[in-house]
């Protein structure tokens, strides 16, 4: 069971917003009034990523479950999560910044370092966002494409966010869905139709700096901005499989990982593409950055790959979890901690060099 299999049975929601078009707005379902269960039984939840805010661990799950953690991954304590929405992917632009997204089209912030949360966009805003875009465009094909977008429902998820400072970032999801802030989430912008997008492909993974994004999905969907999101170009793919995640390493390459154990690496420019040989044919849908330059990745039935930088090949290391993993970060002394789909584990004895 990957990652991606993963989303896709957990549950979501979405809160009504602008009337776009002339469509009636959804109702909004009752997990987007309805604030997270406070419980005990948090810590033993489907954990779909984790990262770093500083020196504490963040991690984000099904039901809105948030978990917190100030010593290394050691223990944890749920936040307080305005929503019910299984959250997908988080991100922290600093110790306090952040960052969760997930189903229905739900993107969360916090400005306390994830002790509390509140809700910055739902399906019903986003879908509306989209539709005035395209009426200002005059696109008539736009146009036809946002009505299907209100028409559907608050029913897609976002899969990954990246964002550059406090201000700037983006996430992206299902069906090509994509959007950017410019002011700390404040407003959400859609980007999707300036994508070299064609096909609604879904959007997997996302990295941002100050001057470039790039973003990987299904079917070795590859495409690059250099202005910030205003257009999009198409980059030369290795790989017909989909991308299900994408990772920058400290001196700027990038590694995108997926299916059957595909892992590529690029320069910083994200024009040329190497293939790297993973030791497995399990599907890769977690990663983690390493200060040396190297990364990790986890596979789908619990391996653990080290690979140093510049290596042609990753390396198994002797650890094992029984348990399908989602996500993964290196704690702030060193040990590896993994988001499962039966709580959050640690390992302490990862090999650097």
């Amino acid at each position: 069971m990957s990652r991606r299999s993963a989303l896709v049975g957990l549950a979501g929601g979405a809160v009504a917003g602008l009337l776009p078009l002339g469509a009636v707005a959804a109702s909004a379902p009752a997990v987007l009034s309805r604030p997270a269960l406070i419980t005990p039984k948090a810590l033993g939840a489907a954990m779909l990523a984790v990262t770093r805010a500083g020196a504490r661990l963040v991690a984000v799950g099904e039901r809105g479950t948030v978990l917190l953690s100030d010593d290394h991954g050691q223990h944890w304590q749920q936040a307080a999560v305005p929503v019910q929405v299984t959250l997908t992917c988080v991100a922290f632009a600093d110790e306090r910044h952040g960052w969760a997204a997930g189903h229905l089209g739900t993107i969360l912030h916090s400005d306390d370092g994830g002790q509390t949360w509140r809700k910055q966009l739902d399906g019903i805003a986003a879908a509306a966002s989209v539709a005035e875009a395209a009426r200002a465009s005059g696109d008539a094909a736009a146009l036809a494409d946002a009505q299907t977008l209100v028409d559907e429902g608050p029913d897609k998820p976002f899969f990954d966010l990246s964002f550059i400072d406090t201000r700037r970032g983006f996430a992206a999801g299902a069906y090509g869905l994509l959007f950017a802030t410019v002011d700390g989430g404040q407003h959400w912008l859609p980007l999707s139709a300036r994508a070299a997008n064609p096909q609604g492909l879904h959007l997997y993974g996302l990295r941002a700096t100050a001057g470039q994004l790039v973003v990987a999905g299904e079917q070795g969907l590859l495409m690059r901005s250099l202005d910030g999101g205003a257009s999009f170009s198409a980059l030369p793919s290795p790989y017909k499989g989909s991308f299900l995640g994408l990772l920058q390493t400290p001196g700027g390459h990038l590694v995108a990982h997926g299916l059957r154990g595909s892992v590529y690496r690029a320069g910083p420019d994200a024009a040329r593409w190497e293939r790297l040989e993973s030791q497995t044919g399990a599907t890769l849908g977690a990663s983690a950055v390493l200060p040396n330059g190297g990364f990790v990745l986890v596979s789908q039935i619990g391996e653990v790959l080290i690979a140093p930088p510049d290596a042609a090949a990753l390396r198994r290391l002797p650890v094992r979890e029984a348990v399908p993993i989602a996500g993964a970060a290196l704690a702030a002394d060193g040990a590896l901690v993994l988001a499962s789909l039966r709580g959050m584990r640690r390992l302490t004895s990862l090999p650097t060099e």
